[in-house]
């Protein structure tokens, strides 16, 4: 989807991406779930991304590759941010017309509690698959 626009809830952050890609993926890591209390369902946004109100968001760096940005005012989850590549993913319901989404990743599937389960028939990765991939790119 082409120039897909969101904001906070209390719209003190707007986010105009130029190019959302539909197959989304979902974290079960304990980092994701502690966030946001539950996975972090996320679409690829690449780093075409424009922020207004940048003063209103604060960055916590959650691993040597990555930090999250939230609004300050409502504590709105905007995005995941790659610090190697500069690549956001962010919150699947963030946007609001998606069209043809499809779940086609899990990351840290063994990491996923057992009081939920997706019957999608997704493409995996493990704790130890993901550790391997990014000491590989730092």
């Amino acid at each position: 989807m082409s120039n897909a626009k969101t904001n906070c809830l209390c719209g003190a952050v707007t986010i105009t991406v130029k190019e959302v890609d539909p197959k989304f993926t979902v974290c079960h890591c304990q980092s994701c779930r502690t966030w946001g209390g539950g996975p972090f369902f996320a679409v690829k946004c690449g780093t075409n991304v424009k922020i207004e109100g940048e003063d209103k968001i604060k960055m916590y760096e959650s691993s040597s590759w990555a930090s999250r940005g939230f609004c300050n005012e409502c504590g709105t989850h905007l995005f995941y941010k790659f610090k190697a590549t500069g690549e956001y993913n962010m919150p699947v319901g963030m946007f609001h017309n998606l069209k043809g989404l499809e779940m086609d990743m899990q990351y840290f599937s063994d990491m996923r509690p057992n009081y939920y389960c997706f019957s999608n028939a997704t493409k995996e990765m493990t704790t130890d698959e993901i550790m391997a991939y990014f000491s590989a790119e730092i």
